[in-house]
């Protein structure tokens, strides 16, 4: 018999292995952009070519019939592709294509230009903000944005008993990255504030803070889809304060390096690719321990999906 205390634990350790995974991610992201800008003439056939594949990887989890948590995980991983591949390297060829020169400071490149050119599309970022501030949206931050303007319940629609959760995951990995990054532009920007200024230290300091609060919430969540969706924004954020410490030279960022810190760069991806299987193998048990009893329980028949598992709308959250 599991005691309470053993329950305790193995719920947060969802949680923290779903914080570990998505967490892995970002080096990984950084060292495969700089890995691109290697190849010279190909690089922008090549960045297609990956952000290419992250939308096929979105396809086959939205299309494809299968378990939450590898959708979630097709979407979030289709995120980190299609955003390093489609949109970091369109403010590269933009860049390179207008020759802009990339920020200095003490005789080092403190922004580079695709940087420089990103700040651009602030305006584009809080347009599409507004898309999910008036439309129905499950996101904690949005609907308190909603229930404070007065719109919660003019945007609600009943639930839906499927949800795409793969495009959940991948277009949450995209818009949290993106905003964050401009947030980041924006203290940089020597005429607004600057990486030394107080609001950098704010943002710094803020986005640990309220990572840790987020970290709190992530550890409470016993699904392993649901800890992997609420570990994007919950790593994102601490993931500001990791920039912004490597912005002040406290580290080495070896993911910026990745030839030299081969073998560094080379254990992260085995470790995230290792976790990552646990989490599957993992999740698919307690998944079927926790559907197989519901739907005995309420008498709902059961209908063997194409790969042979249960499945019904009723059990899927």
């Amino acid at each position: 018999m599991e005691t309470a205390e053993g329950s305790s634990w193995k719920q947060r350790g969802t949680g923290i292995l779903a914080f570990v995974i998505v967490l892995l991610l970002m080096p990984l992201g950084h060292a495969l952009m700089v890995l691109l800008e290697m190849l010279g003439t190909a690089v922008f056939a090549s960045a297609l070519i990956v952000g290419f594949l992250g939308c096929v990887m979105l396809w086959w989890g939205v299309a494809r019939p299968m378990r939450d948590l590898y959708a979630t995980l097709l979407g979030a991983i289709g995120g980190v592709l299609t955003w390093t591949g489609w949109v970091e390297f369109s403010f590269v060829w933009l860049a390179h294509k207008l020759e802009v020169q990339p920020l200095m400071e003490n005789g080092e490149v403190a922004t580079k230009p695709e940087y420089l050119v990103m700040l651009s599309s602030i305006g584009l970022l809080g347009t599409m903000t507004l898309l999910f501030m008036f439309a129905h949206t499950r996101c904690p931050f949005f609907v308190w944005g909603q229930k404070r303007m007065g719109v919660h319940k003019a945007v609600a629609i009943p639930s839906a008993s499927q949800r795409p959760l793969a495009m959940i995951a991948f277009i949450e990995m995209i818009m949290i990255v993106w905003t964050f990054y401009i947030v980041l532009l924006v203290c940089y920007d020597n005429d607004i504030a600057g990486d030394r200024h107080p609001i950098t230290w704010i943002v710094a300091f803020g986005s640990l803070a309220w990572s840790v609060y987020l970290m709190g919430k992530l550890l409470r969540i016993r699904s392993f889809d649901h800890a992997v969706r609420y570990a994007i924004p919950t790593v994102v954020i601490f993931w500001n304060f990791v920039e912004v410490m490597g912005r002040w030279n406290l580290f080495k960022e070896i993911w910026v390096h990745p030839t030299e810190h081969w073998i560094e760069n080379s254990l992260i991806l085995a470790t995230m690719v290792g976790f990552t299987a646990y989490y599957m193998y993992k999740g698919r048990k307690d998944r079927q321990r926790r559907v197989r009893p519901e739907i005995v329980d309420a008498g709902v028949p059961v209908r063997a999906n194409p790969q042979g598992a249960p499945r019904t709308a009723s059990v899927i959250q």
